[in-house]
């Protein structure tokens, strides 16, 4: 077993590697989406949101295939898409104009809509796997082409939605980066992303660690420690959109990716050979899934209700509960995650 103080400042690396070449990524995925004439409103939303889930996707199948651990892996899928409506509270902290709802439109509780359903979709077969009541597709469960399906006919809702939403919006916002070619774009992007794949297959390894070196369950070191490193593209794009006063955006990258954070969950299930992934991790994941059901949900109620006022001055009772059923899931997950 390695040193604790190795172990910690191995997690530190990866999350400074996975920080700043997430951004990155954004960054030249934007200017891709320029140069190509791709509409913004497809990048803000589909893009954008892949682009910084890349570091879930990358750690989810190392710790399926090569480190073996398959409950890192789901912790790391439904732990980002808790930990991604957490960052909600902190941008209505951040946002001292008014209340974050108020300003965000409504065109979000789409996109949340979807989410609710595919977390849905994954956190009902994890108690049905788990039971071990449910039939296979080889090694493959019956859950991962209905995700996948639910996850094209989000995508496909949403851009039409978003096309005739952003039209405006997108001819404001053309030539951002006359100096930077599409080549210079392209090779940033694929350096920023090898920086972010190697991190990403270090990282489950290291969580392994972390949870023997520590006693933890493996769930609670993926839902909590993995999730957070993972998220850190999406903590830095999303703070960095709003700072340009583009709440819209912050927001529908939040839940742009958790959408494709449960499209990753079946990417995972193909990769892991053993069989169906959910009938092999701790049914304590369940708990993240109804968590971030219950979390998007609050944040549906709060798009729709716009609560203008704010709890001693800080932030919305909606921001308030987002932070409790987070906090409450962690807590859970220490004390019965395995």
């Amino acid at each position: 077993m390695l040193d604790l103080a190795v172990i910690w400042l191995s997690l530190l690396a990866c999350l400074a590697v996975i920080g700043v070449a997430g951004v990155r990524l954004s960054r030249y995925g934007d200017i891709i989406a320029e140069k190509s004439g791709l509409s913004r409103g497809w990048v803000g939303l589909i893009l954008l949101a892949t682009v910084t889930s890349l570091p879930e996707l990358v750690t989810g199948l190392s710790a399926v295939t090569l480190a073996r651990v398959p409950d890192i892996a789901v912790g790391d899928i439904l732990g980002s898409c808790v930990f991604n409506l957490l960052i909600i509270v902190v941008l209505d902290v951040l946002y001292r104009k008014e209340s974050i709802y108020t300003r965000a439109r409504q065109g979000n509780v789409l996109a949340a809509g979807y989410g609710i359903v595919l977390i849905g979709v994954g956190g009902f077969n994890l108690l049905l796997y788990r039971a071990g009541t449910m039939p296979s597709i080889g090694h493959v469960g019956l859950y991962t082409p209905v995700i996948l399906l639910l996850y094209l006919l989000a995508m496909r809702t949403l851009y039409r939605y978003e096309q005739a939403q952003v039209s405006e919006y997108v001819e404001d916002r053309v030539e951002l980066y006359p100096h930077v070619t599409l080549k210079k774009a392209v090779q940033g992007y694929v350096m920023a992303a090898a920086a972010v794949a190697a991190a990403g297959i270090w990282l489950p390894f290291i969580a392994k660690d972390l949870a023997e070196a520590m006693a933890w369950g493996q769930s609670f070191v993926g839902t909590l420690f993995v999730a957070a490193v993972t998220s850190a593209p999406e903590v830095v794009v999303t703070l960095a959109a709003l700072r340009m006063g583009a709440v819209d955006l912050a927001i529908g990258n939040l839940f742009g990716s958790n959408l494709f954070n449960i499209a990753i969950l079946a990417i995972d299930d193909l990769a892991y050979l053993p069989g169906p992934l959910l009938a092999d991790v701790s049914i304590s994941h369940a708990a993240s899934a109804f968590s971030a059901m219950m979390m998007s949900g609050l944040a549906v109620v709060g798009l729709i209700l716009r609560p203008a006022s704010r709890v001693y001055r800080t932030v919305s009772w909606i921001s308030l509960l987002l932070l409790v059923v987070y906090l409450l899931n962690t807590l859970f997950l220490y004390l019965y995650g395995l």
